[in-house]
């Protein structure tokens, strides 16, 4: 196993979330267009010269209660320091199936990758780069990082202070295979304050309504072989989180040796803070050679 110092904690302040937050106004059209074209680039014919020296693919995984849209103005800031990025689209069904998903997505594409997750999202990408050396970095933010037989659920109610359990709902959902499952929603009228307190009410709203759920049984399930215990990690804590208590990502993020940053922002901190989220991601793929 290969272990890897923390660095010192450093932290971002408020005062430039109004400035940055994100109104997530982009068409579905707009994000796959994103996506064919980020492909296109990733898998280009290139000569050794240029392969040496291009930047690694930044592949984006969202978490539960969210979409690939909420990487919007991350992208930009990405794409705009010329990184090649995609965002990928989290089925949210069941971790090990998810994790299959996007280690599919980075096996098609062209040399080394950055993956980057949010909220549960962080769980996928601990599983999807197990063994995988084409993963040179694993970029976490207001995320999971578990170690292996560990579930989202049970991290998240280690440590006092998430008060999502009072705020989601469930729905009946009948599983590809006959049997019946439970999707998890946040309650609407609950949505702004609890993922997203810090960002546009009317951004906030939107994002309530278009929120794809999670299937109680992803959470549930138990995490394999950690990538961190390998790969480089490096993990963004917000302190307004009302979803992953802070000190369950603090505690998450000593554990894996990572390199850790703290802000000021709510579970929704890739909506509130895109250029610091950009920037810490960008912090990770300087190191990939």
């Amino acid at each position: 196993m290969t272990e890897h110092k923390p660095t010192e904690v450093l932290r971002t302040s408020k005062p430039s979330r109004r400035r940055t937050a994100v109104t997530l106004v982009a068409s579905g059209g707009l994000a796959a267009a994103l996506l064919a074209t980020t492909m296109g680039t990733s898998n280009a014919t290139e000569g050794p010269s240029a392969s040496q020296h291009r930047k690694p693919t930044v592949v984006l995984v969202h978490g539960a209660f969210a979409d690939s849209t909420s990487w919007n103005g991350v992208v930009e800031k990405l794409k705009k320091d010329g990184y090649p990025v995609v965002a990928a689209a989290n089925p949210l069904r069941g971790l090990s199936s998810d994790a299959a998903y996007v280690r599919n997505l980075v096996a098609s594409i062209d040399g080394p990758v950055v993956l980057a997750g949010h909220s549960y999202g962080g769980a996928v990408i601990t599983n999807a780069a197990t063994g995988n050396p084409q993963v040179k970095g694993l970029v976490y933010l207001a995320a999971f990082v578990p170690d292996q037989g560990e579930s989202a659920n049970e991290l998240a109610a280690r440590f006092e202070g998430s008060t999502l359990p009072q705020a989601v709902r469930t729905v009946p959902v009948d599983n590809a295979d006959g049997t019946q499952g439970q999707d998890v929603y946040i309650q609407e009228q609950k949505f702004p304050q609890q993922f997203a307190h810090d960002v546009p009410r009317r951004v906030a709203e939107g994002m309530a309504v278009t929120q794809r759920p999670v299937t109680l049984a992803a959470l549930d399930e138990k995490s394999g072989a950690p990538a961190w215990k390998n790969v480089p990690s490096w993990v963004l804590v917000a302190d307004e989180d009302r979803n992953i208590p802070p000190q369950a990502q603090l505690f998450m993020a000593k554990r894996a040796h990572a390199h850790v940053k703290k802000v000021d922002a709510s579970h929704a901190v890739t909506v509130s803070e895109p250029k610091v989220v950009a920037d810490f991601i960008e912090d990770a793929a300087r190191t990939v050679r």
